[in-house]
């Protein structure tokens, strides 16, 4: 059964959330040793800036201790910071928790659509690697389906927003005209290309590109219309910046305490605002304590977030909606898979049967055509087939129920068929909806 394991912006603060993040490099290679982790069937990791988590098919028996122990062997973060900030959902609640997240309604920008891109991120990157099974597989395409959904029958993505969006607002909220305002960003990444989209319909026309690879930090500069910086004289640039957003893949901060108090000398005193979207940070929070230095990061977008939340709420209403009769069905479907074994069995049983009293009685049939014989055979697989059509409904809906797998073993035995399993291999629909849940999470956190 699928199970999600891991922390978002809801449940943790940026302090713990940037330890769990796994850089990017590393990725792939981390996920390789997660599905090689005994019990451990198929894996997908999800890390952003607002979320890590673990998807993974095995027994949930195994999995709080098994996942909390690979977060800590890969990742600089204690047992007592997992226990107080990570989420476990098993079953029906890790199939809707998907279903929300790649919907972008777990977001602490509800609506953004970068998430959906993440997962089907992470989705391609489990592909790659290999760890990526039929029942992930399934649930993740449907995940993605979902979203569609939600995107195309609710209002929740009109006027789309994102961490970068906000982070444009709250610099219009300190500034007020941002005509006159020179912007740095330093990054040239997915993130840092919003920020600087959004700075230019607000206004913004001196825009300074900075990154370690000065080739792509011209082609953005390029792009926008601004110029690019060479990451030697970041510090000497940033004189001239009034915003600075700092947007970097780097493993630890790029902007020192120090770096800001030589910046508030050379400036005489003019304040400087940093706006951090990255997670790890690039700006270390002491930089705060610099006189005429302004820092906001990540948890302080927060609050930008949480003022348009309100507006979509109906929206929202709806898109949850959605959610609850697309997880029903789909863990209709899931239970109903319990049934395909036996089905195919059965199906395979009563032909065999079929054929070898067909062949026992050839010769009491006299002379037959070769299409006389084949008439008789079809005659024999369609009574067959329409014997098999109610037992097959019955079979399938009542695996989607509570009890269901007792009942299927029971046709199992009276067929005298040998109990086997088989993983699904995707949904199209399910044939019948549930609205019971097979599990609850171990611990959900409502923060």
């Amino acid at each position: 059964m699928p199970i999600v394991y891991g922390m978002n912006h809801a449940s943790a603060p940026l302090t713990v959330r940037e330890k769990v993040a796994f850089p990017l490099e590393g990725l792939k290679e981390a996920l390789a040793r997660l599905n090689g982790t005994d019990g451990v069937e198929e894996s997908v990791i999800l890390s952003t800036c607002n979320r890590t988590e673990i998807i993974v098919q095995m027994d949930p028996g195994q999995a709080p201790a098994m996942l909390a122990a690979f977060l800590l062997r890969e990742r600089p973060v204690s047992g007592e910071e997992l226990e107080r900030h990570c989420y476990l959902y098993i079953d029906r609640e890790a199939v809707r928790h998907v279903f929300r997240t790649a919907a972008s309604l777990d977001s602490m920008v509800v609506g953004e659509a970068q998430i959906l891109g993440q997962v089907k991120d992470a989705y391609a990157l489990a592909a790659q690697t290999g760890s990526l099974g039929p029942v992930l597989d399934a649930l993740l395409r449907r995940a993605f389906s979902v979203a569609k959904r939600v995107r195309t029958e609710t209002g929740i993505a009109r006027h789309p927003v994102s961490i970068a969006y906000a982070a444009v607002g709250l610099a219009r909220d300190i500034f007020g005209d941002l005509v006159e305002r020179t912007v740095m960003i330093v990054g040239a990444g997915k993130m840092a290309r919003l920020a600087a989209e959004h700075l230019i319909g607000n206004g913004v026309r001196s825009i300074l590109v900075a990154n370690r690879s000065f080739q792509r930090a011209d082609e953005l500069a390029r792009d926008l219309g601004g110029r690019a910086v060479p990451f030697d004289r970041l510090f000497e640039e940033m004189e001239t910046a009034d915003i600075v957003i700092a947007s970097t893949a780097a493993p630890q901060p790029v902007i020192l305490k120090e770096n800001a108090q030589s910046l508030n000398r050379a400036r005489r005193g003019r304040p400087i605002f940093f706006i951090d979207i990255a997670v790890p940070r690039d700006v270390d929070p002491k930089v705060n304590e610099v006189d005429n230095v302004y820092l906001y990061d990540m948890d302080d977008l927060e609050g930008v977030v949480r003022a348009g939340r309100d507006v979509r709420q109906k929206e929202m209403n709806v898109a949850e909606a959605i959610v609850d009769h697309e997880t029903a069905a789909y863990v209709a479907w899931m239970k109903s898979q319990q049934a395909t074994p036996t089905i195919v069995a059965l199906r395979r049983q009563l032909h065999e049967m079929a054929d070898h009293e067909l062949t026992r009685y050839r010769a009491r049939l006299g002379d037959l055509t070769p299409a006389q014989v084949e008439a008789v055979r079809e005659i024999a697989a369609s009574l067959v087939n329409k014997f098999l059509h109610s037992p097959t409904l019955a079979l399938k809906r009542s695996a989607a129920q509570n009890g269901g797998e007792m009942r299927v073993r029971l046709i199992r035995e009276i067929f005298g068929i040998e109990a086997r399993s088989e993983s699904p291999s995707g949904p199209a629909q399910a044939e019948e909806t549930s609205t019971e849940p097979a599990e609850v999470p171990v611990r959900q956190d409502t923060r």
